[in-house]
């Protein structure tokens, strides 16, 4: 769920990196809030433009925002999450190593890779 607010709160936050964890605990927390809010509206008799609807809108950009951080953990350009096959395997591939030029590495800031490729504690 940590993650799920993490992304809410970094709305439109279109810079820095994302983990794989993270953007992954997003999309199943708004699957998640998704299919029950589905399940309201269709209690209710509401499914055209109900509930989920409202909340779909309101996580679209968040939505947009997590997967171009995630693109840019993999050192690649926001623009690949428009990319329908090739943006999966990229979704699902471990990120870049060390800092690249869209920020630190998230899954350890600390650790910063020199010249050669070895790690500096």
């Amino acid at each position: 769920m940590n993650w799920y607010l993490k992304v809410l709160k970094q709305y439109a936050d279109f810079s820095g990196r994302a983990r794989r964890q993270e953007y992954w605990m997003f999309y199943l927390f708004n699957f998640i809030f998704s299919f029950i809010i589905g399940i309201i509206d269709a209690f209710l008799g509401i499914e055209e433009f109900g509930i989920g609807t409202v909340y779909s809108l309101g996580v679209l950009i968040p939505t947009f925002a997590a997967g171009v951080r995630r693109m840019h953990d993999l050192g690649k350009s926001g623009w690949y999450i428009l990319i329908p096959i090739y943006n999966i395997v990229l979704l699902c591939t471990n990120g870049e190593a060390g800092p690249n030029r869209y920020g630190p590495d998230p899954k350890n800031p600390y650790n910063e890779i020199d010249d050669i490729g070895v790690s500096e504690a």
